[in-house]
């Protein structure tokens, strides 16, 4: 069978040279259609290539009786209606690794343009002034650079560092020391990569834990002199607080690819000499447009010859059958990932999920993949999704093992998912109940009865007299307002815990007040 290509933006041949290779594929190439001439179009083809230009919506997805791919040339697929492609049983591709060399390319160039001052003193010449005394820059060699997230682009950037002979130390919530050891790298805590590196370099997603993850209190823990890089996402460094680092000497150059608000020609940190800024430059080289292009040609061939996606974005379609089993059990399975990730300390190897009861009749992949999308979103982001979880976890190294079981606790229906890390396992298992939907029924070994959803805090305490007390009072006096408490108890006197839902997001000076309350072992907000 002969597959029909359309491509509807601009792409390069080399980027397309996969489809143009295969056998079972006819490629037509139609750009600067109209969304009407895309309509009338679409129907004749089994796959669609776009960059950002052509809007795929949901009118075309309706008129689109034979499509059953949407590769977007490129990482964002704003233009895409992923909803109505599910819907239709469209699978959507994208290409996140096509610009990971020129994003780490660009992040080193930014580090090696503060060490040597190249950018102030061809500004300097520029305006005609000679002056080699003022732009003495420092060398590289035995520098020591703190690498914040060790994805792709941030294990570039280590290899790069290494060829360079700088000594690399590295943070990541999913770095073990058997990893670091291999790339030949030190890692440590955010804190301890913090205080350790002359330079920083950040490669992190913009998440709510890393919003302002480089902040004042961060800034106090590195080392006076200190050159910071961040190629990644605006807002992981607080703007003001670098600026006042920079002011006060404690950092002695930054530079910036991406800032908080885009696009920016005006901004105080501009205004200091010590800063060097691109207008998010990352991944604008002829190759990472190539890239890209190249990798979703891979995708679409692949899927259409019969295999499996590499970067899906969206659901693939399931039996209506299967689906209309399994479908309750998406928002639980989701819930108790990411009810579990916000317990887990360590860096995650294994997980666990046991299904039991009537789930042992049905095909549970959809719903490990919600879990395991819970699970990873918290440090990943929302890029992580029901159908590439999977695949992210196989790359960060976490085994993912599925088990049915007889063992139903009592339950209908029970969904267990047990996370090992390098410092221990956490469980949570959740069930469906009749009439009352989604509950949190066991955490760790004690049994709860708990809604997975809104503010909750989840506090492990000694089983003393007043502890409850003591914890009211306190959020009482924060005006946070307790909406229900389950306790659990190992035995009189004592482990225990307290999980409490409340009306609101538990601010910083709340949990620190909290945890420091007589017999409180640990404090955990989760936001569910």
């Amino acid at each position: 069978m002969v597959f029909k290509v359309l491509i509807s933006d601009p792409l390069s041949e080399d980027g397309i040279y996969p489809l143009r290779q295969a056998d079972n594929v006819e490629v037509t190439v139609d750009t600067g259609l109209t969304p009407e001439e895309l309509a009338e179009k679409i129907g004749a083809y089994d796959a669609l290539l776009v960059r950002s230009q052509s809007q795929v919506t949901r009118d075309i997805l309706n008129k689109a009786k034979n499509l059953k791919i949407v590769g977007r040339a490129g990482v964002g697929v704003d233009n895409i209606d992923l909803d109505a492609a599910t819907e239709h049983g469209v699978i959507v591709v994208n290409a996140p690794d096509g610009n990971t060399n020129s994003a780490a390319e660009h992040a080193m160039a930014m580090i090696m343009s503060l060490a040597r001052n190249i950018p102030q003193a061809y500004h300097a010449l520029k305006n005609k002034k000679w002056d080699r005394k003022k732009y003495v820059g420092v060398e590289l060699k035995n520098k020591t650079l703190g690498i914040v997230g060790l994805g792709r682009i941030g294990a570039e950037v280590a290899t790069r560092a290494k060829g360079q002979r700088m000594n690399v130390v590295a943070y990541d919530p999913f770095l073990t020391e058997e990893k670091a050891n291999k790339m030949g790298i030190g890692y440590g805590t955010l804190d301890e990569v913090l205080g350790q590196a002359d330079f920083i370099t950040i490669h992190t997603p913009l998440l709510k834990e890393t919003k302002h993850l480089i902040n004042a209190a961060a800034f106090e823990k590195m080392k006076d002199g200190v050159q910071i890089v961040n190629c990644a996402r605006g807002g992981i460094i607080d703007e003001e607080a670098l600026y006042d680092a920079i002011v006060n000497k404690k950092v002695a150059g930054a530079g910036l690819d991406v800032f908080e608000q885009e696009p920016v020609t005006e901004h105080k940190l501009l205004e200091l000499p010590e800063v060097i800024a691109t207008p998010h430059l990352g991944a604008s080289t002829v190759e990472a447009q190539e890239s890209v292009a190249i990798d979703v040609s891979h995708d679409v061939v692949n899927f259409l010859s019969g295999g499996l996606a590499k970067n899906p974005v969206n659901l693939p379609s399931v039996a209506k059958e299967v689906m209309n089993k399994i479908e309750p059990y998406f928002y639980l399975a989701e819930k108790l990932g990411v009810f579990v990730s916000n317990l887990t300390q360590g860096v995650v190897e294994e997980v666990n999920i046991y299904y039991s009861g009537e789930l042992t009749d049905v095909e549970v992949g959809p719903l490990t993949r919600n879990a395991l999308k819970g699970l990873l979103k918290r440090h990943l982001g929302d890029h992580v999704n029901d159908v590439n979880a999977a695949f992210l976890a196989e790359r960060k190294d976490i085994d993912v093992h599925e088990h049915k079981t007889s063992s139903t606790k009592g339950f209908t229906n029970l969904l267990t998912i047990e996370v090992k890390t390098n410092v221990g396992t956490r469980k949570v298992a959740g069930t469906l109940l009749n009439g009352l939907g989604a509950r949190i029924v066991l955490v760790d070994s004690y049994s709860v009865d708990v809604l997975p959803e809104g503010h909750m805090v989840f506090i492990r305490h000694k089983d003393q007299p007043g502890a409850i007390g003591r914890v009211g009072t306190l959020l009482a006096t924060e005006e946070v307002n307790i909406a229900t408490m389950q306790v659990g108890r190992s035995n009189a006197g004592g482990d225990a815990i307290m999980m409490l839902t409340i009306d609101k997001h538990l601010e910083r000076r709340a949990l620190d007040q909290l945890s420091q309350l007589s017999d409180i072992y640990g404090v955990t907000p989760i936001d569910l």
